[in-house]
């Protein structure tokens, strides 16, 4: 089931989305300062990529607090619109009942655009 529901994402917009993360995340690699970004923009990608499947864990917590200033930074540079652009999606998937798994994984990925710093797919 995961494959089936791997290849209608992809063929429903998955392509897209993960096309404008990895173009996003290359943006984003240019400056010295963008490359955590960049990197974490790569890591939404590849989830956006083939999402079910994977499971969304957090890292262990490192001493400091350097995953919460870089959150709270992405959140203003561009987390929030990526997460508006997934409750949309979700919201549209919620209208009929074979768009449901599709929009809870919208959802999902909305959880991890607003803090990807600390955590890990896999």
């Amino acid at each position: 089931m995961k494959t089936i529901g791997n290849i209608i994402w992809v063929i429903f917009g998955g392509l897209e989305i993960a096309i404008e993360y990895f173009l996003g995340g290359l943006a984003l690699m240019l400056t010295i300062i963008g490359i955590p970004f960049g990197l974490q923009s790569m890591k939404l990608g590849i989830l956006a990529l083939w999402p079910f499947g994977t499971h969304i864990k957090r890292k262990q917590p490192q001493p400091g607090c350097l995953n919460m200033f870089m959150n709270v930074l992405w959140f203003f540079v561009g987390g929030i619109w990526i997460w508006l652009t997934h409750i949309l999606f979700g919201l549209l998937f919620y209208i009929t009942i074979i768009g449901i798994p599709f929009g809870r994984m919208h959802f999902r990925l909305a959880k991890l655009a607003l803090s990807p710093f600390g955590r890990e797919v896999s």
